[in-house]
């Protein structure tokens, strides 16, 4: 039998190998030219923020997630370049020194229109990628970008360059995770088992779902966490239909609830759901815990180097079974997705694209299976969410928190 992945701590200590962070830039790094060398493109461009951390292994904090002024060029055989926000090229230059140092320097596109195109920094920053792909040798073949604002698409256009899709190559790239990536990842969901500790220990009568929120991110932020992303918190009547955000609901005896705990660690994350009852749980809650728990066995039970993720959708319910009307209107509570540096890797399992374009289940992929049952007294419901590592030996699920059974916090 397979041991259990490794989560160790964050300390660096020299009595155990823990994550090794240069095996980890090399993996990742090397994942993303192999998958590079093989598409028909010569260079990606990069404005997500994963895909730029995948690449380079830097970070700026999660700020700058949404400005699209930091940018990364990756070309055939070469090393990465890096476009970051003012200072930090400076401090990367001094702390990064997997980073070819005369390849890292400010960069500056308009953060999100606040600086007119007219300024002309798309135009510049778009002759400096074009001078690259000159000097580099792929000049003449296109240019794969990932997201893209339109000043900066048409930027590049004015330079000759024919723009293609990046996103593919880099979940191509990302697909597979590493032994470093999975102890991340494992390390995360030990953090999360200990926020639902907090969680059954507090769930009782009189404390807020924002409440909840606010002493788990505090929990979290102290067990190393980069970044809480989102943490769900849904109680009583507001769980069917799932809303997907917390508010500030006052939790009553015999509410059902259920919470999704999103964090970062070392720029891994974590999706994870968990149900309780508070104090006593009816039959109809039972029943539709039960119901959640069978689906998402089913679903675990193929998480298998080969398996078609057509072959795990359809043990899942269809829309019209638990109250949809279509598979659009319920998409994301039958569900799977791998989890990485991204909430949403590839693959993407649901009856909704799944059936009828499936993709194969690899051994080293990361899912997270999500199952969502309506309970029959009309506004109770169950959800559960485990992350499972697909291995040769069979999935080793790493969210361990309780979970074959309906939890009852502090009961009566």
């Amino acid at each position: 039998m397979s041991r259990p992945f490794a989560s160790p701590g964050a300390q660096t200590v020299d009595w155990e190998e823990r994550v090794n962070t240069d095996r980890l830039r090399t993996y990742r790094l090397g994942r993303a030219k192999a998958a590079l060398a093989t598409s028909e493109v010569g260079a990606v461009l990069l404005f997500d923020f994963n895909n730029i951390r995948y690449v380079t292994s830097t970070h700026i904090g999660e700020w700058a997630r949404d400005k699209m002024t930091r940018y990364a060029l990756l070309t055939r055989g070469g090393e990465p370049h890096l476009w970051d926000f003012g200072s930090a090229a400076k401090h990367h230059r001094m702390y990064a020194p997997w980073l070819p140092p005369e390849n890292v320097n400010g960069g500056m596109v308009g953060l999100r229109g606040a600086v007119a195109p007219e300024a002309g920094l798309f135009r510049r920053a778009a002759r400096e990628v074009a001078a690259i792909l000159k000097a580099e040798g792929v000049g003449g073949m296109p240019i794969g970008v990932d997201i893209v604002e339109p000043p900066m698409l048409e930027a590049l256009r004015d330079e000759g360059l024919t723009v293609c899709d990046a996103q593919q190559i880099m979940l191509d790239a990302r697909e597979v995770k590493s032994q470093d990536e999975i102890m991340l990842l494992n390390t995360a969901c030990a953090m999360v088992d200990g926020a639902y500790q907090l969680i059954a220990e507090r769930l009782k009568p009189g404390i807020k779902e924002s409440q909840v929120v606010a002493e788990v991110t505090k929990l979290l932020f102290d067990l190393g966490s980069e970044h809480v992303d989102n943490i769900n918190a849904v109680s009583g009547e507001r769980c069917s239909p799932h809303p997907h955000v917390f508010s500030d609901r006052i939790i009553r005896p015999g509410d059902q609830a259920f919470f999704d705990i999103i964090q970062t660690y070392v720029g891994y994350k974590t999706c994870y759901y968990r149900t309780f009852s508070v104090g006593m749980a009816s039959d109809a809650q039972r029943d539709a815990y039960k119901t959640a728990r069978h689906w998402i066995d089913a679903s675990i039970e193929l998480m298998k180097p080969g398996v078609g993720t057509d072959q795990v959708a359809k043990v899942w319910p269809k829309a019209e079974e638990f109250g949809f009307s279509s598979e659009m209107e319920c998409f994301g509570l039958q569900f799977g997705h791998s989890v990485g540096l991204f909430l949403h890797e590839r693959p993407i399992i649901s009856r909704l694209n799944s059936l009828d374009h499936p993709v194969e289940i690899k051994e080293g992929m990361v899912i997270a299976l999500e199952t969502y049952c309506p309970a029959k007294d009309g506004y109770s419901a169950a959800r559960i969410e485990e992350e499972v590592v697909v291995t040769a030996d069979g999935p080793q699920v790493i969210t361990r928190f309780p979970s074959a059974e309906l939890f009852v916090a502090n009961p009566y």
